[in-house]
């Protein structure tokens, strides 16, 4: 039998949102290097001061394989979380993505590991290893709270939080709105007098 997170994996991040309200949903900015990319995980958090990347080797070594690296990055876009090098050790220890309120570097090193990073672009500078930091802890990411074990949603369209305490519920949710999504498209698609009658339904036109 799939596991909650294995059943989000199937829903657009559009219809988990709706369920929601739009309301646990990061920052538009933070957008996938391949549109293709769609990941469902539980989160494990990373309080990263800016500029400084410590946390997110520990982060890469606790997390369990599965878990999705979120990195509050303070939205810094001057210097990089990790490049080609530190993503590459993340894949390797089974991690299933990373999702970061700041950038990355070696783009095209990245994108050739095809590992699916959610950032806000890409920068030339590294950054040190002062040994600041937290891991596994309450953050806020992109504008939403995120706690350790939450499931993190992304693909095309952005990133969303679903609190453990409710997935369940938003996971019944969010899929009766994907089957209602599918059976409103197949009832006009490519009839125009089912077109209409749709929209005048909305425009209260008889």
């Amino acid at each position: 039998m799939s596991t909650v997170v294995e059943k989000f994996q199937t829903v657009p991040t559009t219809c988990i949102s709706d369920t929601m309200q739009g309301l646990n949903n990061l920052d538009p900015a933070i957008k996938p290097l391949k549109e293709e990319y769609h990941i469902a995980g539980r989160a494990f958090p990373v309080k990263m001061p800016v500029g400084d990347n410590l946390s997110v080797l520990q982060a890469i070594r606790d997390a369990q394989p599965g878990d999705i690296l979120v990195i509050d990055a303070k939205g810094d876009t001057y210097r990089a979380i990790a490049g080609d090098f530190v993503v590459g050790l993340a894949q390797t220890m089974g991690i299933k993505g990373i999702v970061v309120d700041g950038v990355i570097r070696d783009i095209v090193g990245i994108k050739k590991l095809d590992f699916p990073v959610f950032c806000k672009g890409t920068t030339v500078a590294a950054s040190g290893k002062a040994g600041w930091g937290e891991v596994n802890v309450p953050i806020s990411c992109g504008g939403v709270s995120i706690q350790p074990g939450d499931i993190m949603v992304a693909d095309a369209d952005g990133v969303v939080v679903v609190p453990q305490s409710m997935e369940e519920q938003i996971l019944e949710q969010a899929l009766d709105k994907l089957k209602k999504d599918q059976v409103r498209e197949a009832s006009v698609a490519g009839n125009r007098e089912a077109v209409i009658q749709y929209l005048d339904k909305f425009l209260g036109r008889k």
